[in-house]
């Protein structure tokens, strides 16, 4: 076998750390996973040091181990790597490598004033996830330790600086630190002015840019394995140093490349975790809070409307079915008490019958919200039936999301001809696909590699640097080398069913007072 032809994606996930090998015909053949969870800590949504590098290493140990298991073939080296996490979020470092404030995770939803003063000097939406928002509030808030910053980064660049020593990022996942300027593919230099002239008094020994990643393109090497970070990946010591790295990315931007959604008209729906659509532009969105200006991993503006909440809820309540089985003495595996869920949702009413949800663990910028209270309640008369409720918590998950598109489609007047859905969310065959046609009212496009998701993407930019000939961009490279012959599933809702979304939204806005006040009076 030849491993210098191999391309491997490994992204840390809000729930899972995933790990995808392929061979050099881009087929997937190993992976290797690794579960964790956020902690909640002093008010801040966070992993720690050991979370990160012990997933890291565990997920990269099964992915080897299945590959090895297989082929009875040591993983001594691979053509390509390429990390990616959750997108954006905030670690910075001192001089000497120290993390100087907790990780903080895209899920935080503290930095709504340094949000809202640097959208408004900027003219360009901050969302409050993005890193110079995190960065802002501590500034704002004299927090000691800034004076002493030498960079900061998001997950997906600090384990990429931690295997290759180089403090770089993709475009992608640049973009949600700061704001780019498309046309040069690099951080907008008139924002680089404005947040100077910001900060002026504040006489810090350094300018933002020095703080800043390097930016760099799809294609483009991010660096090679090194002697620590050949170690770190792989403690036994059999995969060797000298790999090529690809930019390290975000979510977002390995979700549009597994679903071939790079080229300008194109789009996609990421659902696990928390929820996004990603709409690939030809030219940037007016201002809006709720739309995101990100790019493509090569460089393409792209309008994106982000929602921290989506399946958390959904899987709680599935748990709990589960714990009811196993009360009963009956051992239902979770996957078919998620499967029976989302099979008995497509018998409920299409408005959900009077039945509301609310999904918000976290807060929710796009409707205000700075934290969450999951919110279940019913008018008296509804039909509370099994088929209802499965059908109002996978609505729920879709219905933030539904908000910041109506934006998009009826002041930006984009149309979306069609869009294609990936992530958990997706897994189930008919009833996601059909759930999110609903809400769009256009066709959702599902492939067989939608369940996926990021890794998947995140390995196909490692391959696309291998691979790519002299001149070939992106979106021809996954047209014509991996998707030509991908098996697709299209989906339209019938009318009844997009009705029946708006009915079941119009009752979800008209709540959102129930949960303020949940929040106001019982949130952590």
């Amino acid at each position: 076998m030849n491993l210098q032809s191999f391309a491997m994606g490994l992204e840390f996930g809000s729930t899972r750390i995933k790990a995808i090998l392929l061979d050099e015909k881009r087929n997937v053949i190993a992976s290797g996973g690794h579960t964790w969870e956020n902690r909640y800590v002093d008010g801040i949504w966070t992993y720690t040091m050991d979370d990160i590098i012990g997933g890291l290493q565990d997920c990269y140990s099964k992915m080897r181990e299945d590959f090895e298991g297989k082929y009875n073939t040591k993983l001594t080296t691979i053509g390509a790597i390429g990390i990616s996490g959750m997108m954006h979020g905030y670690l910075a470092f001192d001089k000497d490598n120290n993390l100087l404030a907790p990780f903080r995770t895209w899920r935080n939803t503290i930095t709504q004033v340094s949000s809202e003063t640097l959208t408004k000097a900027f003219n360009s939406a901050i969302p409050q996830r993005w890193s110079i928002a995190h960065l802002y509030k501590d500034i704002l808030e004299d927090v000691p330790y800034v004076k002493d910053i030498t960079h900061f980064t998001t997950l997906a660049g600090f384990i990429h600086w931690r295997l290759t020593g180089n403090k770089v990022l993709g475009i992608g996942e640049a973009s949600g630190m700061f704001p780019i300027d498309s046309a040069k593919c690099d951080y907008r230099d008139d924002c680089l002015d404005i947040f100077a002239d910001l900060i002026k008094d504040k006489g810090y020994p350094w300018t933002l840019k020095e703080l800043l990643p390097g930016v760099l393109n799809a294609g483009e090497c991010a660096g090679y394995l090194t002697d620590e970070g050949a170690m770190l990946l792989d403690p036994t010591g059999t995969l060797k140093p000298g790999v090529k790295f690809a930019p390290p990315e975000g979510d977002a931007g390995t979700g549009m490349t597994a679903t071939n959604s790079v080229r300008v008209g194109t789009g996609n729906v990421s659902a696990g975790t928390s929820v996004f659509a990603m709409v690939v532009t030809e030219k940037t969105p007016k201002l809006h809070k709720e739309i995101n200006v990100v790019t493509t991993p090569d460089g393409a503006p792209v309008a994106m409307v982000h929602c921290s909440n989506c399946t958390s809820d959904f899987n709680a309540w599935a748990g709990m079915l589960k714990d009811f089985a196993d009360a009963l003495g009956v051992d239902i595996p979770m996957g078919k008490i998620m499967d029976l869920v989302f099979e008995k949702a497509l018998e409920g009413k299409a408005d959900c019958d009077g039945i509301v949800a609310y999904n918000y663990y976290s807060g929710e910028a796009n409707v205000g919200l700075t934290k969450g209270v999951p919110v279940l309640m019913r008018k008296p008369g509804a039909d509370f039936s099994f088929a209802n409720l499965a059908r109002t918590h996978l609505y729920t998950c879709l219905s933030t999301l539904k908000m910041g598109l109506d934006i998009l489609i009826k002041e930006e007047n984009i149309k979306i001809d069609r869009i294609c859905g990936h992530g958990g969310y997706f897994k189930a065959p008919v009833t996601g696909p059909k759930f999110l046609s609903a809400a769009v009212g256009a066709p959702v496009i599902t492939m067989e590699s939608s369940g996926e998701g990021g890794p998947y993407g995140m390995a196909l930019l490692a391959a696309y640097m291998l691979d790519k000939k002299e001149g070939e961009s992106l979106p021809d490279y996954l047209d014509n080398k991996i998707f030509a012959s991908c098996k697709t599933v299209e989906t339209m809702a019938d009318k009844s069913d997009i009705d029946g979304f708006n009915a079941y939204l119009s009752n979800f806005k008209a709540c959102l007072p129930v949960e303020k006040s949940a929040i106001e009076s019982f949130a952590e």
